[in-house]
């Protein structure tokens, strides 16, 4: 396997490999373009984008400034889109779903090191260069959910349709489908039923 089937997978790889090297070095120049764009470039912005999550069928609507680790790995729904400051550790795959609401200074983070010291610390090869090995696990936020301000994301989470995260809130278990859930560590207070409607019936 290559290093980044091994990451893809939820294996232990090697972040330094050539093709990782450049395919974040690629994801970070877009991005960085990205967030030297105005609001108002609107087709400017859809060429980058488009570049930057080529897995993604129709482009979210995001606040920049953005960052990515890969872009290729996050696959966004429809109707989706985040806040200033999104960061997206797409290390293994990131899944969004259709009509979600991400606020500003949210964090998906996919990647994760070891426990064990002498499997997470750095690494000397023949040639004198350094290295260590990580893995990753997937995240996944299924359709019209809303996370607010400052939620952190841990990999190997689902966020369930339609639950709401609050702010602050770090999500290191998964959330079932339809709750409010808040708090460091993420919990669930209680599902969202229809007597949280605003609206007239």
């Amino acid at each position: 396997m290559t290093e980044k089937e091994k990451m893809l997978a939820g294996q232990l790889y090697d972040p330094s490999d050539s093709e990782l090297d450049q395919l974040r070095l690629k994801a970070r120049k877009l991005a960085r373009r990205y967030n030297m764009t105005d609001e108002d470039e609107r087709e400017k912005r859809y060429k980058i984008l488009r570049e930057l999550l080529p897995n993604t069928l129709e482009m979210p609507d995001l606040q920049a400034p953005v960052y990515f680790d890969y872009g290729c790995n996050t696959y966004f729904g429809k109707c989706s889109g985040a806040n200033f400051h999104f960061t997206c550790l797409d290390v293994c795959p990131v899944h969004i779903g259709d009509n979600v609401m991400i606020g500003p200074n949210v964090i998906i983070a996919t990647p994760m090191h070891p426990m064990l010291p002498e499997e997470r610390n750095c690494r000397l090869r023949e040639d004198g260069s350094i290295y260590n090995l990580e893995y990753a696990k997937p995240v996944t936020i299924e359709n019209d959910c809303w996370l607010a301000a400052g939620v952190i994301v841990c990999g190997g989470v689902t966020i369930g349709e339609g639950s709401v995260i609050g702010a602050g809130s770090v999500v290191t278990k998964s959330i079932p489908p339809h709750s409010l859930a808040v708090g460091n560590p993420c919990r669930v207070v209680r599902e969202i039923t229809e007597k949280d409607r605003m609206e007239q019936r």
